[in-house]
């Protein structure tokens, strides 16, 4: 018996070591991964606008995209779609309502008017493509193709569009400046590699310590691997706000939460198409619906300022804590 006690401690050790190291590597990585990138993409003349919303934001989103990958790949697509609707849930309800918590957030980008609406249209298709608890290959070609589709204008409309934008300034600010082209490709290649390394690791230790406690494939990527892959949002909001750059801040999560609806989620089905929990299509989607519209409502109607009060960080926080203890307790 002491003997059995004594195995199940040693493996859940080793389960914790491998989440935590697969996280901090995964962050780390991601990180490396945007400043590699953004700094090439600075050295090649492209506008600081369409590095923002493309280059970061794809790196932000990296975790993401690696974790579905790594958990398809093993034959669990239900962690995979877990882990695209507990990030987006975790997008704005944790991450905006912990920072908002530190003060006002300001919104004066026009061009989060025009990517709110994106966001909204792309949570809608999801949720119609996961109605029938079936997540096929088709589909997730249909959303590969519109997020390349996405890219397509977005590049389009930062090449053309010549009025100033808020979020142009910030973006600007945030992308590496005089780091020679050698040493930007060589940390670019370095997230490259231990991108898909650690997303193995935080998988296989998360997926570990869930089963010990009984919890189902789904809600594994709803929590312990929608927060971790979450943490670089998480950073990169608090950091904006800190450097009053708040179109920023919002910025991330919207082209976060549109790229994992668009690009991530198409991973499980193009990988290991089939079957999903009925739960993801049903209470999982409607929480992602309506943090959704309540981001939309917050940053589209706030009045003359525009602004996101504390008191807003803390309902977005309670509804995080609330929907967190929901799934917890299903179990």
């Amino acid at each position: 018996m002491h003997a059995r006690i004594r195995s199940f401690i040693y493996c859940m050790l080793f389960n914790i070591f491998l989440l935590l190291a697969g996280l901090s590597v995964l962050v780390w990585s991601a990180d490396k991964f945007v400043y590699g990138a953004g700094a090439f993409a600075r050295n090649l003349g492209l506008p600081p606008m369409l590095i923002g919303l493309t280059i970061v934001a794809m790196g932000s989103s990296a975790p993401e995209m690696f974790v579905a990958a790594s958990a398809s790949m093993a034959g669990m697509p239900d962690t995979a779609v877990g882990n695209v609707l507990g990030s987006n849930v975790a997008n704005v309800s944790l991450i905006l309502g912990l920072t908002a918590l530190l003060g006002a957030i300001a919104v004066s980008s026009k061009t989060l008017k025009r990517e709110i609406p994106m966001m909204l249209g792309a949570t809608v298709l999801a949720g119609y493509f996961l109605h029938d608890q079936y997540l096929s290959r088709s589909e997730g070609v249909t959303l590969l193709a519109l997020f390349f589709g996405l890219m397509g204008y977005l590049i389009w409309h930062a090449l053309t569009n010549k009025n100033k934008d808020p979020l142009a300034d910030e973006a600007d600010a945030e992308i590496p400046k005089d780091v020679p082209t050698a040493k930007a490709v060589l940390w670019l290649i370095i997230g490259l590699v231990l991108l898909p390394l650690s997303a193995d690791w935080m998988v296989e230790g998360a997926v570990g310590i869930a089963k010990s406690f009984g919890l189902s494939d789904l809600v594994i990527g709803l929590t312990i691997i929608a927060v971790g892959t979450s943490l670089p949002e998480l950073a990169a909001c608090v950091a904006g706000v800190l450097k009053k750059e708040d179109d920023l801040a919002i910025g991330n999560i919207v082209g976060s939460n549109l790229f994992n609806i668009l690009a991530v989620l198409a991973i499980p089905g193009l990988i290991a198409p089939g079957v999903i929990d009925a739960a993801a299509a049903g209470r999982d989607f409607y929480m992602v619906l309506g943090t959704s519209c309540a981001l939309a409502l917050l940053v589209l109607s706030t009045g003359k300022q525009r602004e996101l009060k504390r008191w807003h960080g803390a309902l977005l926080l309670i509804s995080f804590i609330g929907y967190q203890y929901s799934l917890f307790q299903s179990h």
